[in-house]
């Protein structure tokens, strides 16, 4: 689970005009010369946060408890979001994925990425069901990245061992159509669980919105589709 730990990222640009000045005053040639001062502004730097959401706004676009099945309630530990300002954007980690954080709620992070420049995220469960929505907003191509690096994390992670039972896990996963500007859905077995967990990582422009559901029995598909959907229609108004 991510907390809104990570720096606030400042953006303190701090531009001076600039000024090309001739004058001589008192010199000792044969005349005075005065010349007019003149200045260029310089371009002003894109803010790379423009167009997206604050974590204030993001968590405003989370699905409310009508989405969720009955009998879930909210998780107040798993509650948070960034606020109003922007993070600081963090550089991938490279390396072999992190299998088990498929099964953790905040699981975007098994791409390398540790989320975006703003996120929030809750969670509903029951004893035995478990439904978690995040949203991280990513600057310039980032969003896309992250969904590429989903994919390969799907083919990395074909068979891992989870972290409770030390049982096999298989993934398994595909494109996922009607959802967003691409999506795509991980399904994970074993055959220790009595339910799958279904995975979803949809993109809306530079916003990936990721759903962990565990609840009925298919594995978690219906309603992970039904948040995400949710989700995504809140970020489109």
């Amino acid at each position: 689970m991510r907390l809104p730990s990570r720096a606030v990222m400042l953006l303190a640009a701090a531009a001076l005009p600039l000024a090309l000045t001739a004058c001589s005053a008192g010199s000792t040639g044969a005349g005075t010369d005065s010349g007019t001062a003149t200045s260029a502004e310089p371009a002003k730097a894109k803010d790379p946060n423009s167009g997206l959401f604050t974590g204030t706004e993001l968590k405003k676009a989370l699905a409310p408890a009508s989405a969720f099945p009955s009998g879930l309630t909210l998780e107040s530990d798993g509650s948070a979001d960034s606020g109003g300002q922007f993070l600081s954007p963090a550089a991938r980690k490279a390396g072999k994925p992190d299998c088990t954080r498929l099964e953790t709620t905040s699981w975007i992070q098994v791409s390398g990425y540790k989320g975006g420049v703003s996120f929030a995220q809750n969670g509903y469960a029951s004893k035995t069901e478990e439904v978690d929505q995040e949203i991280d907003a990513f600057q310039g191509s980032t969003a896309a990245a992250v969904m590429k690096a989903l994919r390969t994390v799907a083919a990395e992670c074909a068979t891992y061992t989870d972290t409770d039972a030390h049982a096999k896990v298989k993934l398994t996963g595909s494109d996922t159509a009607g959802l967003g500007d691409e999506a795509y859905t991980m399904t994970l077995t074993s055959g220790y669980w009595e339910n799958g967990t279904t995975l979803i990582a949809a993109r809306s422009g530079g916003s990936v919105v990721t759903v962990l559901s565990t609840a009925g029995t298919d594995n978690g598909a219906a309603t992970a589709r039904k948040v995400t959907t949710t989700v995504l229609s809140a970020l489109k108004k």
